[in-house]
């Protein structure tokens, strides 16, 4: 048996974490000693290691103790789940290194892949799982079978456009491994929808304050609702670079202005995106 200050040593994680991982029921003491202290065996110090594995991939706590207290997973499952998220990043980081070698042999054109084939597949059959009937039927109508609408999907978004935003919406998200767990859990569609009306809502009281100072209490009261809506909708830490491209579109694109405009009156759209401007600027 082990105690806190031993595991905490042998690990390196701090004893503090320990006491909220056994708060929490993430790992808990194999047994407490006559004095109240936490004891742990061999047997706990192999989960505690399971546990670092996946907090080295970005896993939160409540993901990794449904991984760990998941009944249908066995040792050599959780062990070919932790295989394939490791080389999965040692293929990404290769690619990563190549890039960087051609760039330092005198090739400037950064083209890095975000998803790779494998990764696109495992998209592809994400969102097919999530189609309804209706939207399936629409499909097989359009490309006469879902078999030929996967290799289309495939192939477009494979190509370097669909690349480019790719890493684009990875930035957003942190990585491309948060970026492709969005995409793969798409949410509940009645909450998407409230959260898309809500957001209709704030851009219509935005456009109720057009000549207003940009740096008014009001109006940045409203962009931050906007911020805050935006990041419960797509699950992102910061909205900042999506919702800032957007306010560079709502400035200088005319067929948005013209769109938005045509809702909301005419300059509203350029005044929003210099609102959302202002809101995220540094003092």
């Amino acid at each position: 048996m082990r105690t806190v200050k031993e595991l905490s040593d042998l690990t390196g994680i701090s004893v503090r974490a320990l006491h909220y991982y056994d708060e929490i029921g993430l790992l808990k003491p194999t047994e407490k000693s006559d004095a109240g202290y936490r004891l742990y065996d061999d047997k706990a110090l192999e989960t505690l290691r399971q546990i670092l594995f996946f907090r080295e991939f970005d896993l939160s706590l409540k993901e990794i103790k449904a991984v760990i207290e998941n009944p249908a997973l066995e040792k050599n499952q959780i062990l070919r789940m932790q295989r394939e998220m490791l080389a999965a990043k040692k293929e990404r980081m290769e690619r990563l290194i190549a890039s960087i070698d051609r760039i330092l042999k005198g090739d400037h054109k950064m083209d890095f892949e975000v998803f790779d084939k494998t990764e696109l597949e495992n998209l592809y059959h994400s969102m097919e799982a999530n189609l309804s009937g209706e939207q399936k039927a629409v499909l097989i109508k359009r490309y006469g079978s879902m078999e030929k609408w996967k290799d289309s999907f495939l192939e477009n978004a494979s190509s370097a456009s669909a690349q480019k935003n790719f890493r684009k919406v990875a930035e957003w998200y942190g990585s491309s491994e948060k970026a492709m767990e969005a995409a793969k859990n798409p949410g509940n569609t009645e909450i998407i929808s409230a959260y898309q009306k809500r957001l209709e809502g704030i851009m219509k009281k935005l456009s109720e304050k057009k000549g207003q100072d940009v740096n008014s209490f009001e109006v940045k009261e409203l962009v931050g609702e906007y911020d805050f809506v935006t990041k419960q909708m797509y699950q992102l830490p910061d909205a900042a670079p999506m919702v800032l491209e957007l306010a560079a579109a709502y400035r200088s694109n005319p067929e948005i202005q013209a769109a938005q405009d045509g809702l909301y009156g005419e300059g509203t759209t350029a005044f929003i995106g210099r609102a959302i401007e202002a809101f995220y600027r540094k003092e």
